[in-house]
Formats: C-alpha cells, sequence, structure tokens
C-alpha cells in the first residue's frame, strides 16, 4: 500500500524537477544573452557610432590585456562553482556577479543548514533560493546603507578603520568560505589535497617560475580535482538524496 501511495509522489517530484531544470536553462540562456546584447551594446555604439576612432587593431590589443589576466577565470570559475551551485543557480550568480565572496557563502550556508549535499536536487534548490535571499537583502542594503545614508555614514568611520577594513577585508571573506566549504563537503582527502596542492604552487613553483603565477588558480583547481580522484575512497558510497 505504502509502494502505491510513494511511487506517484516521486514520479510527480520527479516531473515537476525535470521541468524546472528545462524551464531554468531556457529561460536562463534567454537572460545571459540579453545580459551579453545589452553589456555589449555601449561598447558598441562608442566603436561604430561615435568619433573616437577606436580600431579593431585597438580592440584586439585591449582584448588580448584582459584575457591575459582574466582568461583563466572563464574556464576555473564555472568548474569550480558548478559542483556546489547547480545549472539553475549558476546563471543567477553569473547575471548578479560577487559569486566567491557572496553567492557561493550563502549557498554554502544554506545546504549546510538544511543539511542538503552539494549536487543533489535538494541542495540545487537550496542554492537557488540563497542566491534569491542573498541578491534581496544586497540590493535593498544598498538602497539604505549606500544610495540614502552612504556619504553621512562614510563622514562617520576614521580613515584608519576604513584601510584596515579594505587590508583584511577580503582574505576574511575567503577564510570563511574556505571553512564552510571544508565544514560542509567533509571530504577529508580532497581537503588535505587542496590547501597541500595550493601551499606547494604558492611556495614552491611560482617562486621557482615565476611565469606560472597568472595560471597558478588554474594550476591549483585542475590539479586538486585530478589528485583528488586518483586518491579517493573507493569503498565509499555516497547516498542518493531523492528529494
Amino acid at each position: 500500500m505504502s509502494a502505491t501511495t510513494t511511487t506517484p509522489s516521486v514520479s510527480t517530484a520527479d516531473a515537476a524537477m525535470q521541468l524546472f531544470e528545462r524551464q531554468t536553462t531556457r529561460y536562463g540562456s534567454l537572460t545571459m544573452l540579453a545580459g551579453l546584447v545589452l553589456s555589449l551594446a555601449g561598447p558598441l555604439y562608442l566603436v561604430f557610432f561615435t568619433e573616437l576612432y577606436i580600431t579593431p587593431t585597438m580592440v584586439w590589443v585591449a582584448f588580448a590585456a584582459v584575457a591575459a589576466t582574466f582568461a583563466v577565470f572563464w574556464i576555473v570559475e564555472p568548474l569550480t562553482y558548478f559542483p556546489v551551485l547547480g545549472s539553475a543557480a549558476m546563471y543567477q550568480a553569473f547575471m548578479i556577479g560577487n559569486i566567491s565572496n557572496k553567492l557561493l557563502p550563502a549557498a554554502i550556508v544554506a545546504q549546510s543548514s538544511i543539511n542538503a549535499k552539494p549536487g543533489t536536487k535538494r541542495g540545487d534548490i537550496s542554492a537557488v533560493m540563497a542566491i534569491g535571499g542573498a541578491a534581496t537583502v544586497h540590493l535593498v542594503s544598498l538602497l539604505v546603507f549606500v544610495g540614502l545614508l552612504g556619504t553621512w555614514l562614510v563622514s562617520l568611520i576614521p580613515a584608519e578603520f576604513v584601510e584596515v577594513a579594505r587590508l583584511y577585508i577580503l582574505p576574511s571573506l575567503m577564510g570563511a568560505v574556505l571553512v564552510q566549504c571544508i565544514v560542509s563537503m567533509k571530504q577529508f582527502r580532497a581537503t588535505v589535497v587542496a590547501i597541500a596542492v595550493a601551499l606547494l604552487l604558492q611556495f614552491v613553483v611560482v617562486p621557482l617560475v615565476p611565469q606560472l603565477a597568472i595560471f597558478a588558480t588554474a594550476l591549483a583547481v585542475i590539479s586538486s580535482i585530478v589528485i583528488s580522484w586518483f586518491v579517493r575512497d573507493r569503498s565509499q558510497r555516497d547516498a542518493v538524496l531523492v528529494n
């Protein structure tokens, strides 16, 4: 009797999740495309309809300069974020921005709070809701503390405090995200491998070969993934969560 009552609900949940994934893929792709068009509209107008005399050579040189610094993140960030966020939240994250220091921590905390494992349906849904909440809080706080009270608040804060905050805010955020990832993922071997690879690259490889500094992040991520796969616990079988 229980089997007959459970099967329809499971089937309905699976169908609803499949519909959700199809719709987020469709509208997420359209939204990302619209964002791309809008972001390029201004520069294209300046190139073709003004008298700035921007040549194609200048455009490609500027593109090469930017790519030399950020091209590695075009590959590393999607590979790094997708296992935690899932497909639907990835569309949100890359449209909103501030992924590593705002949206990813929000998703990790939400998943940890409800014991949802990243990569599961429950984990993906919680990431979507967490990012929506983080974006809402961000916009409201910007409106209040920057748009309405920004100038007044800055005038009250001592300059020395601002400098200290600017110096340590990014390390503190990254440290909090790292600790939360370790606690929520509970993968001891992968954690040890990632820390060891990062330390080896930072203090041994990069000082010996400074030309690799720009690729250090990509090398750390790819090396950690490959080594963790080889040293993984093959006797462990993760439970399949159906939510």
